[in-house]
């Protein structure tokens, strides 16, 4: 049977549909808000693995017909890899959805979600996020749900949902939120500096207007839902916990506390292994439980920590923040580079600026786009102790770097102030503990170090929760260790004034608006004491940017000059970047950009550009080339494509009975401007020149 239902929101129409595409997967559901239609199905398997997680894959992929065009690479045809912007989406859909499953659902499970059609008006993001929910609600797969997802935009101080793409650009404030019916499970956006009191409003607007879409699930699954899958978690040998809780309680409650962490992981690690010593041959084959009953004990204990006897791993209190430290000019060479430490997580920010030519190229559903800022964010496995494969960037690495982009990008000059493609790289060099919000600081750093003129420095900081039930505990910058056997993750960036940037995930069901306020609130307060150190290191940026950064030049010449300087066939212009060693790009406006390694090369290509726009003036002297000699004069070039005639009798100081007794076609002379005639004619002179002849 085929069901669709309609809801209104933001003042458009979102429709699921369900029972007529892809009918052989466990749920699939296709949704559509205005033109734009996403394809969303999920399978999970019927035979579980013998694994202590939730095996969750979840694809998101931008087919480029769905916008009607053929893909610009070269095999005209989606390739394997995905985009960024399939990266972050697929990501964006499966943070929230993955904490909805029930503990121990062990089916390995994929989600597809597929943009068949786009307007390149809405995005099909959030359109997807709601489709996995819906996919999921009609099928037999256990989740706890539905959920719904929006993007609210602040346009002139009025609150939006589902902003069109076009008015990104105009929004302070451009977030995702990912809500229940009573309360938020997932945030994700950036803002223009703004207050966090803005920020939790923009939050509970979505909340509020998303909720039409869980009702309409909710509404569908009544209609096409199928009966859920009979499922119970894999039982509990009770009598193996109580065993292995007696045996390792008290070393890993005293493991647990060691400040330092390599040295607090091989203290637990050798307590794990001397509990499967312990253990007996009889448990070789149920290595994989006794590491899952081991993990919860762990777990269970660090919680402890911080609920009941109110400290912390490293003893600081629930708002401090670790031990900071700041320098800049670390790398001689670069553009700029900065390394900011906190506590265990290390990260060095590297400054490369670049002409318009070095701007990154994306092929997308809305077509080809340009970015002139990059933020690429490396995590090798030596910053955690590991020995592990090195390979292209993983979905973890885009997303973190992703996120310390929004949070610088809202601090850089306007492009027509600071006229470079700037690139940022982010190397992890330590990690215990939010190297995203570390990399947003280094990053700042470096580019103060570097010379550019940002609006003002910015910071980030991870908050953390634990919380059974009604016991709650903010963290303030959480511990890898915090981070894996807490509630909550949540990043915020921002200067003294406001948010650039956030991202929250939470394990729980859903946050209350007092709690977020709450971790808001805190996070300011980290976030003020961090910009602090910083401003200690580097007040402001430098004066100048660095010796071996390329220098720009830029001049406005009148729109028909444009073929002067190119030349015939690109000969002119070719020959000034090979004699000037400098990079120069013309726009259709008549914006000329020169990139040079050093000013001497870019002054020179300047002046030579200008010499080449500016309109001939009686008097003005030039160095030109004889192009054709006459019985009456020489016609001499005095720059590219400008002739002027020097009379026979202006060759010379003395009577000349013969042009090329004087000069021959090739030879360089200096002449003088000494009339130009209505009709755009000029007279030159090479004897007003020379010295009198006193022969």
């Amino acid at each position: 049977m085929e069901y669709s239902l309609k809801a209104d929101l933001g003042g458009k129409t979102l429709s699921v549909q369900t029972g007529k595409l892809a009918k052989q997967a466990s749920g699939s559901v296709v949704v559509q808000y205005g033109e734009t239609i996403v394809l969303v199905t999920v399978v999970s398997e019927v035979k579980a693995k013998s694994i202590d997680f939730l095996p969750l894959s979840v694809e998101y992929m931008e087919k480029i017909y769905a916008a009607g065009r053929i893909p610009g690479n070269y095999f005209r045809r989606e390739i394997g890899r995905p985009s960024e912007k399939e990266t972050l989406t697929a990501r964006l859909i499966d943070r929230p959805i993955r904490p909805l499953f029930p503990d121990g659902y062990n089916f390995e499970t994929q989600v597809i979600a597929t943009v068949l059609s786009t307007d390149k008006k809405d995005d099909p993001d959030v359109i997807a996020m709601v489709g996995a929910s819906a996919a999921l609600v009609i099928s037999d797969i256990p989740f706890n749900g539905p959920i719904a997802c929006v993007r609210v935009g602040r346009i002139d101080g009025i609150l939006k949902i589902n902003p069109e793409v076009d008015e990104y650009a105009k929004c302070d404030i451009n977030i995702i939120v990912a809500g229940s019916k009573t309360g938020i499970v997932m945030v994700e956006g950036e803002s223009n500096i703004v207050s966090e009191a803005d920020m939790l409003e923009a939050i509970y607007f979505g909340h509020e207007k998303m909720q039409p879409l869980i009702e309409l699930q909710e509404k569908l699954k009544e209609l096409a839902g199928v009966g859920k899958r009979s499922f119970e978690p894999p039982e509990k040998d009770i009598e193996l916990y109580e065993k292995l809780k007696e045996m390792v309680t008290s070393k890993v409650t005293e493991a647990i506390v060691i400040s330092d962490k390599i040295a607090r992981s091989k203290a637990l690690s050798a307590i794990k292994s001397e509990a499967f010593d312990s253990l007996g041959p009889e448990y070789e084959e149920r290595r994989d439980e006794v590491s899952g009953i081991y993990s919860e004990i762990k777990k269970k204990i660090s919680r402890n920590l911080i609920l009941e006897q109110n400290t912390r791993i490293d003893k600081r209190a629930f708002d401090e923040v670790r031990p900071i430290s700041c320098e800049t000019s670390i790398l001689p060479r670069t553009h700029g580079s900065a390394l900011f430490t906190r506590g265990e997580t290390q990260v060095l920010g590297i400054l490369t600026l670049g002409s318009g030519r070095s701007e990154q190229r994306i092929d997308s559903l809305a077509g080809e786009e340009f970015k002139s800022f990059m933020l690429h964010y490396n995590f090798p496995p030596f910053s955690v102790g590991e020995v592990k494969r090195v390979g292209s960037p993983s979905r973890r690495d885009i997303g973190h770097g992703t996120l310390a982009l929004r949070a610088l990008e809202k601090i850089l000059p306007k492009k027509e102030d600071f006229d470079y493609t700037i690139r940022i790289v982010s190397e992890v060099l330590e990690s215990n503990g939010s190297s995203s919000m570390a990399t947003v600081c280094a990053g700042c750093l470096s580019l103060m170090d570097g010379g550019v003129p940002i609006k003002e420095p910015v910071a980030g900081i991870a908050m953390g929760l634990v919380k059974e039930g009604d016991k709650v505990v903010i963290l303030t910058d959480i511990l890898g260790d915090e981070d894996h056997t807490g509630d909550m993750d949540f990043k915020v960036a921002g200067t003294q004034e406001g948010i650039t940037a956030l991202q929250m995930d939470i394990k729980i069901p859903e946050l209350s608006r007092d709690l977020l306020k709450s971790a808001l609130d805190q996070a300011k307060s980290g976030r003020m004491h961090i910009l602090e150190k910083m401003i200690d290191a580097k007040k402001e940026p430098s004066k100048e940017i660095s010796l071996y950064a390329p220098k720009v030049y830029s001049v406005e010449v009148k729109k028909d000059k444009i073929r002067d300087i190119i030349g015939p066939g690109g000969k002119v212009i070719r020959a000034l970047q090979s004699e000037t060693n400098a990079q120069i790009e013309i726009d259709d406006s008549g914006i000329v950009k020169i990139f040079a390694e050093n000013s001497i090369d870019g002054e020179n290509a300047l002046e030579r550009i200008m010499d080449i726009v500016s309109e001939p003036e009686v008097g003005t002297v030039h160095e030109g080339v004889v192009v054709k000699n006459m019985d009456f004069g020489a016609f001499v070039e005095i720059k590219p494509g400008v002739e002027g005639l020097v009379h026979i009798s202006q060759l010379a100081n003395y009577h000349v009975k013969k042009v090329s007794d004087v000069v021959k076609e090739g030879d360089k002379i200096k002449v003088k401007i000494i009339e130009v005639t209505g009709d755009g004619k000029i007279r030159l002179s090479h004897k007003v020149l020379l010295e009198k002849n006193t022969k």
